[in-house]
């Protein structure tokens, strides 16, 4: 499995170990981190939630996607779920190849494809005690949000 949802905090080194290979001259990974603000909002925590089965379908359907599209060996992704706080690791993305370019393109492909197409969805809770899914809301506006 290439992409998975946890409920655990995610570990880095095994997902980066995982993509150890001896045809590989290249790794890149991402980290997305909870911040503490958001569009002028101070954030306290973020909840994350899915659609477990289709996230997983969709997001094993992403790596395939890079495996095809890029001149990639291996890929990894995992994402969290539940209640994150400030600077707890949310998303991790692992790439190795050949080349660097490849390893490079294949990662922004990936995370960028999990924020757009993956079921997860994101509650942000504010230091004033309010909430919001700032995502849900700007698509039900039919807002284009930027990530």
């Amino acid at each position: 499995m290439n992409f998975s949802i946890q409920s655990t905090n995610l570990c880095p080194d095994e997902l980066r170990k995982a993509c150890l290979d001896q045809t590989s001259g290249g790794f890149t990974s991402f980290e997305g981190w909870v911040r503490n603000h958001h569009e002028g909002q101070a954030v306290e925590s973020l909840e994350y939630s899915c659609y477990e089965e289709l996230a997983l379908k969709e997001g094993e359907r992403i790596i395939s996607d890079a495996l095809e599209r890029f001149s990639i060996v291996h890929a990894k992704c995992a994402h969290r779920v539940g209640h994150l706080q400030i600077g707890d690791m949310a998303v991790y993305v692992a790439v190795s190849a050949a080349h660097r370019d490849a390893a490079f393109e294949a990662c922004r492909y990936i995370i960028d494809e999990i924020k757009h197409r993956v079921p997860i969805w994101k509650k942000e809770h504010y230091v004033d005690g309010s909430t919001a899914w700032p995502h849900c809301e700007a698509c039900a506006k039919g807002i284009k949000h930027s990530h």
